[in-house]
């Protein structure tokens, strides 16, 4: 069997797919990512075949743009890079198809989705984040405030409808349904809503611990497990390991694996763990959004999570799910400050789980990420909790999990 595999995002994105295809890979199977040329040698490194769709410097230059962390414009850049994309992400899935072919798609995978739509070709969407799952019992956080439960549902339908037309529609549906005319399909709208789900076989990679699926949730949602996937077998630079064995166990400070524009955030973080008196390891892969910084505050370009959480006292960072789960893994606190996309409902489930508290993007200064942080650290009742989570994280494969769902569909 052949599966083509169509993530899209950053790399906390792309990692869970390439276990996937790994574990498929393992069981015999043909496997190809179709995906940005950014993520290539990270692709192949697996072991896996990549086809690029666009170049990694075409890749930089979105993820360079400053309007991709605004809570407002984010959405517009990748709308407008996605669609974009769209007709050479289809050309290259439906010239590598066969009779034997699965489609497996993130949540933006809309080529895969077309593909399917076009030709029949099976398809499994794999959501990362419960947040692309709407409900009128227990609505999903999507911005800054959260829909209130209270609301009747009269109105909750008006919000979502408003939200769709007025917001989403406009932003993601021209170029969309621009491509979706040229190969004989009708236009869609409201692409949140349905259209992004498959009735026969939905994958949420996240458990029901963290996001309890609702009645009114679409059909066909089968929720797994965090992959928990970083590639943690790659050895870190030696000068972490010194670092970490010199001194207490350091806080983490990161926002994201695509974010270039965060000197501010960078400066509160260096600032207010300077002000909490704690030891401080910054890691982003564009050091040139960094302050000056002090002996003992030191960056790194990357580490595996899987390795290093364990070993440190905190992380703040931005609520990503992928970052969410591995401190959850690791059963240290989080401090999360959201500014877009997922992030906002990563992050109050983590803090009513208790692992977790939240500072929002304008509170984001170094007084408040002190304070935060000294309530945070060494405190016995997110301690404690933290290890009750981190327990639950480690009971099962979830990665040959996923897959056993996807190989055992009817769509074969």
């Amino acid at each position: 069997m052949k599966f083509l595999i169509s993530p899209n995002g950053s790399y906390g994105d792309i990692y869970p797919f390439i276990a996937i295809g790994r574990e498929l890979q393992n069981r015999g199977h043909e496997v190809v990512l179709v995906t940005s040329g950014y993520f290539e040698d990270v692709i192949t490194k697996a072991e896996l075949r990549c086809e690029p769709v666009g170049t990694a410097s075409e890749y930089k230059r979105t993820i360079h743009n400053p309007d991709l962390t605004h809570p407002r414009r984010g959405m517009r850049v990748v709308a407008d890079t996605l669609t974009n994309y769209l007709p050479i992400a289809y050309d290259t899935m439906n010239r590598l198809a066969d009779d034997d072919t699965i489609l497996i798609g993130s949540s933006l995978a809309f080529a895969a989705i077309i593909l399917h739509e076009k030709h029949g070709i099976p398809w499994i969407p794999v959501h990362l984040a419960p947040s692309i799952f709407r409900s009128n019992i227990s609505p999903p956080r999507v911005q800054k405030t959260k829909m209130p439960s209270w609301f009747p549902d009269a109105l909750k339908n008006a919000v979502w409808w408003i939200g769709d037309r007025g917001v989403i529609d406009r932003i993601w549906c021209p170029g969309l349904n621009a491509f979706r005319k040229t190969i004989g399909l009708p236009p869609v709208r409201r692409i949140f809503k349905d259209w992004i789900h498959s009735p026969d076989l939905t994958i949420g990679l996240f458990p029901s611990w963290f996001a309890e699926p609702k009645p009114d949730w679409p059909k066909g949602v089968h929720l797994t497990d965090f992959p928990l996937y970083d590639q943690g077998e790659v050895d870190p630079d030696p000068a972490v390991e010194a670092f970490l064995s010199e001194g207490d166990p350091p806080v983490v400070f990161v926002s994201g694996t695509a974010t270039t524009g965060e000197a501010a955030y960078y400066e509160a973080s260096v600032a207010g763990c300077v002000q909490a008196g704690l030891r401080g390891l910054v890691l982003t892969r564009f050091p040139d959004q960094l302050p000056e910084l002090p002996a003992r505050i030191r960056h790194f370009h990357s580490i595996p999570f899987s390795w290093l959480l364990p070993r440190c006292a905190a992380i703040v960072h931005h609520g990503g799910i992928g970052t969410t789960s591995q401190a959850m893994k690791a059963g240290i606190p989080q401090v999360i400050r959201p500014y877009g996309f997922d992030q906002f409902d990563n992050a109050i489930r983590a803090s009513r789980l208790g692992v977790a508290t939240e500072i929002s993007t304008n509170a984001y200064q170094a007084n408040r990420v002190a304070t935060e942080l000294i309530r945070v650290v060494g405190n016995e009742v997110m301690a404690t909790t933290g290890h009750e989570v981190a327990r639950r994280l480690n009971a099962q494969n979830t990665v040959a999990i996923t897959c056993d769902a996807i190989l055992g569909s009817d769509r074969r």
